[in-house]
């Protein structure tokens, strides 16, 4: 049976330990929080992923900024991922533009491709994407189980009307993961809106890098 459930981005060891302990489903691990989250690095990625036994799914983000890659950077990627399933990841976070602000199926198809069978999560790169619509079918024909956004908003709440449109034409295909901004304060507005999904925050409540417990164990209280 289909429930609500929690995904916590950490940003560091001592995040992925507090997310585990205060009832996460499962975390997204990552790196450099100002950037917006990148590809961790192999020492880290051991170290959570021997520590818990909730799920974890990793970013493949070679650095900040845009989403338009390389062939290099493409390939950094590609071995990134090659690497951490490995490591026994549970599932891998990216997604690539086009200069023109389309979804790139191709290198998209790519690298969910060398990731199966763990699952693909499409990040907040689809909040700049042109046509959320078309880009939704894109997204979905490239083979993606989960979309990360906060429905092209500032945050989760400015963009709630988009979000339940999205999980509207999604349907069973793919899952729509709100995600941005997403705190105890607001996750009930968005729970009167949307159907049962995963949802996703860092539950960082002051200017450290650190989840807070108190807001994990807040927010699993709504769900």
């Amino acid at each position: 049976m289909k429930k609500n459930q929690l995904e916590i981005a950490c940003f560091n060891y001592e995040s992925a330990l507090i997310a585990q302990a205060n009832g996460a489903d499962r975390i997204e691990l990552c790196e450099n929080m100002k950037l917006g989250g990148t590809t961790p690095n192999s020492i880290l990625v051991v170290k959570v992923r021997e520590s818990l036994n909730i799920k974890m799914h990793v970013i493949i983000r070679p650095r900040g900024g845009d989403f338009v890659y390389s062939d290099e950077e493409l390939t950094e990627m590609k071995q990134d991922i090659k690497h951490y399933k490995k490591l026994g990841v549970d599932g891998f976070v990216f997604g690539i533009l086009k200069e023109n602000g389309k979804i790139n199926k191709k290198q998209n198809k790519e690298l969910v491709h060398l990731a199966h069978p763990l699952s693909c999560t499409f990040h907040r790169a689809f909040d700049v994407v042109k046509n959320p619509e078309k880009s939704l079918e894109s997204i979905i024909d490239c083979g993606f189980k989960t979309i990360l956004t906060s429905g092209q908003g500032v945050n989760v709440e400015e963009g709630i009307q988009a979000l339940a449109r999205l999980q509207e034409l999604a349907g069973d295909r793919i899952e729509i993961m709100p995600g941005g901004g997403l705190r105890s304060s607001n996750i009930k507005l968005l729970q009167e809106k949307l159907d049962l999904t995963f949802y996703h925050s860092s539950a960082i409540t002051d200017n450290s890098e650190i989840a807070n417990p108190e807001e994990i164990k807040e927010l699993r209280n709504f769900l």
